[in-house]
C-alpha cells in the first residue's frame, strides 16, 4: 500500500475521491444527519491535517482513504 500526498492529485481528483469516500461510507451519523457536503468539508479538512490519508493499492489497482492508524496497522 502506498500513500498519495494530496498535493500530487489534481483538485477534480482529490474531489472525486473524497465524494467517493463519502458516499460509500455509513450513513448512520447518530441523532443528526449530516450533509453530504458538510461531510466531504470535514474529510478534506482530515486529510489537510494528515489524519486521513490517500493510499494506492497497487494488487488492487485501487485508491481509497484510510485513518493514519489504519494506514500504519496495514503497513506493518
Amino acid at each position: 500500500m502506498i500513500e498519495i500526498p494530496p498535493d500530487r492529485l489534481s483538485a477534480e481528483l482529490l474531489d472525486a475521491l473524497v465524494e467517493d469516500f463519502v458516499s460509500r461510507e455509513a450513513t448512520d451519523y447518530g441523532v443528526e444527519e449530516i450533509d453530504f457536503q458538510v461531510k466531504v468539508q470535514q474529510v478534506r479538512l482530515q486529510i489537510t491535517k494528515g489524519d486521513v490519508v490517500i493510499t494506492f493499492d497497487p494488487i488492487t489497482e485501487t485508491c481509497n482513504l484510510l485513518t493514519r492508524h489504519q494506514f500504519r496497522q496495514l503497513a506493518s
